[in-house]
């Protein structure tokens, strides 16, 4: 029979969790910029990588219950939240719990905002390499086109919903993917890490919620298969390019990135970083 002190070697406590986001924020911060946006590059093109995988999932699944069809979408774009936190990249979304090390008095406001700028870069620029990877590849083809489609629906399904809609939306995304990651301090193997994310992130996807970074790859990608699709694309999907022509940069940056980008903040650094931290920490 375990002991209580064995016991609690299996499984991090909160107060302790609260002490590693502490220590985590601090070192994201404090920490050579440079090497922030460099480990952001990649961390941009895992999640993009992982909406390659969503979208994959999605084409062709023609009379398929809807929920089972996103449940299975959402399962797989967690694939791209494990590569990030598994390999150590810098994701902007998690990188907003930072504001704990920032209200401990251990980092200063400036230290905390420019993290989070050089990440939002560096996941910009990772997604945008996947972008155009996946242009360059000619994926918007397969399925007959239909994988292309899907990219244009999904992407112009997010420039459509109103402002406050996109800023609840990424409030609600970045609870679970926050959520996620906390949890992942209480791990202390490879795979208590990996499968605490799965349901939290496939919540999130499923449910449509918006993330800033996604949405990096998601919309550029609509636009460039909306502006750049060569005519057999157009005539394999049997559509007109005219359909979608509001997939442009003033939707993809006021309509969307702004506000979820906004409401990603609230989401991860007060409803979940803050909050944890505040009621965890040692009073």
């Amino acid at each position: 029979m375990k002991t209580e002190d064995s016991t609690s070697t299996c499984i991090v406590s909160p107060v302790k969790m609260a002490q590693i986001g502490e220590d985590v924020g601090v070192y994201k911060a404090t920490k050579k910029q440079l090497y922030s946006f460099f480990s952001a590059i990649p961390a941009g093109a895992f999640i993009a990588i992982a909406f390659v995988f969503y979208a994959t999932t999605q084409t062709g699944n023609g009379d398929a219950p809807w929920g089972l069809t996103k449940l299975v979408g959402g399962i797989v774009f967690s694939l791209g939240v494990i590569m990030v936190v598994v390999c150590g990249s810098e994701l902007f979304t998690s990188s907003t719990m930072t504001a704990v090390a920032r209200v401990s008095g251990r980092i200063s406001t400036f230290q905390m905002l420019r993290n989070w700028a050089v990440v939002y870069f560096g996941n910009f620029v990772g997604a945008i390499f996947i972008v155009l990877l996946t242009w360059f590849a000619g994926q918007i083809m397969a399925a007959h086109g239909q994988w292309g489609l899907t990219i244009l629906k999904t992407a112009q399904h997010k420039i459509h919903h109103t402002w406050v809609e996109a800023f609840a939306l990424g409030i609600f995304c970045n609870i679970m993917v926050c959520i996620a990651v906390w949890m992942t301090y209480a791990g202390r193997t490879l795979l208590d890490k990996a499968l605490i994310m799965i349901l939290p992130i496939s919540m999130f996807v499923a449910s449509g919620f918006e993330h800033s970074v996604a949405n990096m790859f998601m919309i550029p990608m609509g636009m460039m298969v909306a502006n750049f699709a060569s005519a057999e694309f157009w005539q394999a999907i049997a559509m007109n390019p005219a359909e979608f022509a509001d997939l442009d940069i003033y939707h993809f940056v006021v309509k969307n990135l702004v506000p979820v980008t906004l409401g990603n903040i609230v989401g991860g650094a007060g409803c979940v970083a803050l909050a944890q931290w505040y009621i965890n920490r040692p009073h």
